[in-house]
C-alpha cells in the first residue's frame, strides 16, 4: 500500500525566508534518500534540501523565487515499495522486457606501467562527495590535469593527475564519497596509448524493470545543442557551479547542460563563456562602420615559425590558460577606464620601518600591502558603488568587504581573497596576506580562498614600473594597481622637498563608476596613505 510523505525544510540554523533558486525534480521523478529536491540560497550560503525518503514525486509545493523557512513543505512523495522502483510513464504498448546486460570484464592494467592516482592531502575533509568525473577510460592526461572534482560543504577542489599517460580504469563514480588516499583513477604511464584508447569502457549492468502504465507525465524537452533553457525554466546545477556562474556573470538559463539528468557542469559554464568571447569580436566588427571599403573579421594567423629559425614549444600552465579566458572576456566586455594618482607615503613608510624594527623579535613584519588593504576597506565604505556588482539592470551593493590581491607564483598570477578585511587590523592583514601568498606560491590555495572578492589590488611594487592599466576582474567593478614607490621633489610652498611617492592606477567599469567618482576614490586613497590617522575617523 502506498504512503504519501511530506518532505519539509530541515533545520537550517538562523536562516528564515530563504529564496528557492532551483527546483531539482519534477512530478513523476524517482528520488532516493538524500537526493536534492530544491536549492535554497541565503545571503551567505547555498544549500540543497535533501529527500528524507525514497519514492516518487507526486506534488511540488514550492515555486522558484518563493521564500521558505525550516519546516516548510517542499515536496510530497509516494513511498510504497512499487513507487520507489517504478516511475510512472505514459501508457504505451510494451514489448517483452530486454534481458539484463552482463557487466563487461574490466580491462586489467599492464604490469609495471599502471599508476594509481589517489586523493592528495585535502586537509581535514573526509568523505567528500565526487561531483564530477572529468575523464573517461582511454583519455590521455598530462600531469596536473583534473581527473575528478570533489565538493565539501566549504570548498570545491580538483584531484589532479600525478602522472602523464592513458586512463585505464576509473575507481569512483558520481556521488561516491572519498577521503585522502582513496584511489580515483588508474593511469597507464608506460603502455601503448593507442591500444589503450581503443578499449571501450565496460557498459554498466542494466536491470530488467517492468514498465507499468500510469497517468501521463508531461516530458521536459531537452534543449538542442548550443541552446540554453527558456527564461523561467528550471536549471539543475550544484552550488559551486552556481557560484562560478555568478562570478562570471553567466545566466544559467542560457547554458546548455551536458551532465546527468540535465545537470549543468562547470565545463558547460566555461564553454558558454568561450562562445560569448568568440562571438563578441564578430558582433563588434559587424556593428562598426566600414573601414576603407569594408572590414571582414579575419581568422587568427597561422604561421610556421620554425621556417624562420629555431623555436621551442612550451605549453601554457593551467593557471595561465584559465586566466587567459577570464582576462580576454573582461577586456572585451567591460568598458573600463584607468585613472592615475600619486600618494605621498613618506611618513607612512617611516612608520612602517619603525614598527618592523620594534617588532623584530616577535617576527611580525608589516607590509605596505597591509596598509593598502586597510585604506581600501575604508574607501569602499565611503564609496559603496566600488563594493558592488552588476546583475543585469540591477546594482548589487554588498554589505561585506572581501579584498583580493594578485600574487605572483611560478605558474602565473593567482588572486587570494582576505575575507572581512574591514574587520581586521593592519597587523592581522599583514599576517594573513603573507600566509595566503605563501600558499599561492606552493600551489596550495583552495577554491574557497580565491572566491568572493569585492575589490582587487594588483601590486607591482616589488618589481618596478610607474603606471599601468589593470584589467577589472568580473564581477567586480574596479581594481587598484600599485607600482614601486619612488623619491620625487615635491613643492611644499617654500621649497622642493624629497618625498616618497607611490603611483596608483585605478581601473573602473564606466557603466557603474564615472570619472568624477573614480577620481574622488583615488584621491581619498592617497589621502589615507599620506596620513593613516584618517582611518580612525
Amino acid at each position: 500500500m502506498s504512503q504519501l510523505i511530506e518532505v519539509t525544510v530541515p533545520d537550517i540554523g538562523d536562516y528564515t525566508d530563504v529564496p528557492v533558486i532551483d527546483i531539482c525534480v519534477i512530478v513523476g521523478d524517482v528520488v532516493k534518500v538524500d537526493d536534492a529536491l530544491v536549492t535554497l540560497e541565503s545571503d551567505k550560503a547555498t544549500m540543497d534540501v535533501p529527500s528524507s525518503a525514497a519514492g516518487v514525486v507526486r506534488e511540488i509545493r514550492v515555486a522558484l523565487g518563493e521564500r521558505i523557512s525550516a519546516g516548510a513543505v517542499v515536496v510530497v512523495l509516494e513511498t510504497s515499495e512499487q513507487a520507489a522502483v517504478t516511475p510512472p510513464v505514459v501508457a504505451v504498448p510494451v514489448a517483452a522486457p530486454a534481458p539484463a546486460v552482463a557487466a563487461a570484464v574490466p580491462v586489467a592494467a599492464p604490469a609495471g606501467g599502471a599508476v594509481e592516482v589517489k586523493v592528495p592531502d585535502i586537509g581535514d575533509y573526509h568523505d567528500v562527495p565526487v561531483i564530477d568525473v572529468c575523464v573517461k577510460v582511454g583519455d590521455t592526461v598530462k600531469v596536473d590535469d583534473a581527473l575528478v572534482t570533489l565538493e565539501s560543504d566549504k570548498a570545491t577542489m580538483d584531484v589532479p593527475s600525478s602522472v602523464a599517460g592513458v586512463v585505464r580504469e576509473i575507481r569512483v563514480k558520481l556521488g561516491d564519497k572519498v577521503s585522502e588516499g582513496a584511489v580515483v583513477v588508474v593511469v597507464d604511464s608506460g603502455g601503448d596509448s593507442a591500444a589503450v584508447a581503443s578499449v571501450p569502457a565496460a557498459p554498466a549492468p542494466v536491470a530488467a524493470v517492468p514498465v507499468v502504465a500510469s497517468a501521463p507525465v508531461p516530458a521536459v524537452p531537452a534543449a538542442p545543442p548550443g541552446v540554453g533553457l527558456a527564461p523561467g525554466a528550471r536549471t539543475h546545477a550544484s552550488p559551486s557551479v552556481r557560484l562560478l556562474a555568478r562570478e562570471l556573470g553567466v545566466d544559467l538559463n542560457k547554458v546548455t547542460a551536458s551532465g546527468p539528468k540535465g545537470r549543468i557542469l562547470k565545463e558547460d559554464v566555461t564553454a558558454y563563456v568561450k562562445g560569448v568571447m568568440t562571438a563578441v569580436p564578430a558582433v563588434a566588427v559587424a556593428a562598426a562602420p566600414p573601414l576603407g571599403g569594408g572590414l571582414d573579421l579575419l581568422p587568427w594567423p597561422k604561421v610556421d615559425f620554425a621556417k624562420f629559425g629555431p623555436v621551442e614549444i612550451k605549453p601554457l600552465a593551467r593557471i595561465k590558460k584559465i586566466s587567459a579566458q577570464n582576462l580576454a572576456r573582461n577586456w572585451v566586455m567591460i568598458p573600463a577606464v584607468t585613472y592615475h594618482e600619486d600618494a605621498d607615503i613618506t611618513d607612512l613608510e617611516a612608520f612602517r620601518v619603525a614598527m618592523n624594527k620594534e617588532n623584530e623579535k616577535s617576527g611580525l613584519k608589516i607590509t605596505m600591502l597591509a596598509f593598502l588593504i586597510k585604506a581600501c576597506t575604508v574607501a569602499l565604505k565611503k564609496f559603496p558603488e566600488f563594493n558592488s556588482s552588476l546583475d543585469g539592470d540591477n546594482l548589487v551593493l554588498k554589505q561585506y568587504c572581501h579584498v583580493a590581491f594578485a600574487a605572483d607564483t611560478p605558474n602565473g598570477l593567482v588572486v587570494p581573497v582576505i575575507k572581512n578585511a574591514d574587520q581586521k587590523s593592519v597587523a592581522q592583514l599583514a599576517i594573513e596576506s603573507g600566509e595566503l601568498a605563501r600558499k599561492a606560491r606552493d600551489g596550495k590555495l583552495s577554491p574557497a580562498e580565491m572566491s568572493g572578492a569585492c575589490f582587487t589590488i594588483s601590486s607591482l611594487g616589488g618589481i618596478g614600473g610607474t603606471y599601468f592599466s589593470p584589467i577589472v576582474n568580473a564581477p567586480e567593478v574596479a581594481i587598484l594597481g600599485v607600482n614601486k614607490s619612488v623619491m620625487k621633489p615635491v613643492w611644499n610652498g617654500a621649497a622642493f622637498a624629497p618625498r616618497l611617492i607611490l603611483p596608483l592606477s585605478l581601473s573602473a567599469d564606466h557603466r557603474v563608476i564615472d570619472g568624477a567618482l573614480a577620481t574622488r576614490f583615488n584621491v581619498f586613497i592617497a589621502q589615507l596613505l599620506a596620513d593613516m590617522r584618517r582611518v580612525l575617523l
